[in-house]
């Protein structure tokens, strides 16, 4: 068996892409610039190279087992990257088709959810585990689903979007373009929503009115809420209320052993963690109270998204 594996976190703004061991260890790496490159064979073009580059300079250009990419709104059925809005190419993109013509190696795809997830279960706090919720809490809100081991794709390639679950119906408008998505409330972007909005309709006094409201982030309410700020302890109780009562009801989908948390907003450690757990023990079934665990990712987040691509490389065939 050949030792290494590609890891290819493709985002908006960069590309990284990694050599990894089978022990999870991340050799080295390389980055391009995504939104750089007008057209997509350009961009694919200078992703081989990288590539190329990466394998010469760690002597692996015979050693790599196969190619795992996370990307948004990858089909791991079809190997395409479909109509995903934070690119700068439209339509379907045959990404892992392109890399195999290029590189002449198997290559895998998947989102950068369900990546995080497999990385999760290869190396991170759910390995060993074959029934657990990856949620990522960033810009938005992700999600990879795990039952009997298998991550669950669905029969098109789309299953597990659960941040897009309506939490509030006819609620916020979420970036998907319908309203009261759990990703409006409980993503780092809705949490600062949260703020303006709790800003605007109380008078309670708060360190946050000496900030711009349109200027206002989710590190500015953590910030605060470390610093004893009332108004925004309550907007981290108020999105974990949310959160917590959504894991409740996924709970009754799959009965995973545990949910695993990662991303930007995750950081913020037990002003969420508190809550949600207090909210998704109230509302779950109750043969599943106290049996399900909420836990953070332990992946270290630098290589997370590498590992996780990666860990679906050893898959591709």
């Amino acid at each position: 068996m050949k030792p290494y594996v590609i890891g290819i976190d493709m985002g908006g703004t960069n590309t990284v892409s990694g050599i990894v061991d089978a022990r999870g260890t991340v050799i080295d790496v390389d980055t391009i610039k995504t939104a750089t490159y007008a057209h997509v064979e350009d961009y694919v073009d200078a992703l081989c190279h990288s590539v190329i580059c990466l394998m010469k300079r760690n002597d692996a250009l015979d050693k790599i087992a196969g190619i795992g990419v996370g990307a948004p709104n990858a089909n791991y059925f079809t190997g395409e990257i479909e109509q995903a809005a934070n690119l700068p190419w439209k339509g379907a993109i045959p990404l892992a088709r392109m890399l195999n013509e290029r590189l002449h190696l198997p290559v895998a795809m998947t989102n950068d959810a369900n990546a995080a997830a497999i990385g999760e279960m290869t190396y991170g706090a759910a390995r060993g585990v074959k029934d657990f919720i990856m949620i990522t809490l960033g810009t938005g809100v992700g999600s990879g689903v795990v039952a009997n081991g298998r991550l669950i794709y669905g029969h098109d390639g789309n299953a597990g979007e659960l941040g897009h679950i309506i939490v509030q119906r006819g609620g916020r408008l979420c970036g998907c373009g319908r309203r009261g998505c759990l990703e409006a409330y409980t993503s780092a972007t809705g949490l600062a929503r949260t703020a303006r909005e709790y800003l605007e309709l109380r008078d309670t006094p708060s360190s946050l009115r000496a900030i711009p409201m349109q200027d206002i982030t989710s590190r500015d309410v953590y910030d605060a809420a470390i610093a004893g700020d009332m108004l925004a302890k309550e907007i981290f109780e108020y999105t974990g209320k949310i959160l917590g009562e959504a894991f409740a009801d996924f709970v009754a989908f799959t009965g995973p052993r545990m949910i695993v948390l990662f991303g930007g907003l995750a950081r913020a450690g037990e002003l969420l963690l508190q809550p949600t757990k207090k909210y998704m023990e109230a509302n779950l079934l109750p043969f599943y109270r106290d049996r399900v665990e909420i836990v953070l990712s332990r992946l270290n987040e630098a290589d997370a998204a590498i590992l996780g691509a990666a860990a679906l490389g050893w898959e591709a065939e």
